[in-house]
């Protein structure tokens, strides 16, 4: 058997395995998109967190709520900077509703060192298929009731 002949074969299978695979149903959509979205931090990848947010994004903060994609860009750029993230955070629950198209996620979120100083609740909605954007965010102090919560 020639490696060309061997080569469009294994091409073929692949495309099989890949045709017979189960997509993903909405949550586990949306906790893999949560995943990645706290990656970017971890990665410190500014231009992958932005990809995540939708035009009509609204985050609260300290400082006043941050309206669409770009102040948002703009404002969590300095979470960016240096070597190491000030903060990490991961899903615990998600819930998608029976539509499909709105989804809310919510977890802790945890300093450099790793202890639990926050919440946060996102909002995210289905744009394209299988595209999640984030278009609310919201974090508030670590609760000690929500802490102990398990998935």
């Amino acid at each position: 058997m020639t490696i060309a002949r061997l080569a469009a074969i294994l091409t073929l299978l692949a495309a099989a395995i890949v045709a017979n695979a189960d997509p993903l149903t909405p949550k586990q959509q949306v906790w893999a998109t949560e995943q990645a979205f706290a990656r970017s931090m971890a990665e410190r990848d500014h231009h992958a967190f932005v990809s995540h947010l939708s035009e009509e994004a609204v985050f609260f903060a300290d400082a006043g709520t941050l309206r669409g994609k770009q102040q948002v860009a703009e404002r969590w750029q300095r979470y960016f900077e240096g070597a190491t993230a000030p903060f990490s955070w991961e899903p615990r629950e998600v819930e998608v509703l029976d539509s499909g198209n709105l989804a809310l996620s919510t977890g802790p979120v945890r300093n450099a060192q790793g202890k639990t100083i926050a919440t946060f609740t996102s909002i995210w909605r289905l744009e394209a298929p299988e595209t999640w954007r984030i278009v609310f965010d919201k974090g508030c102090s670590a609760c000690p009731q929500c802490d102990a919560r398990k998935p």
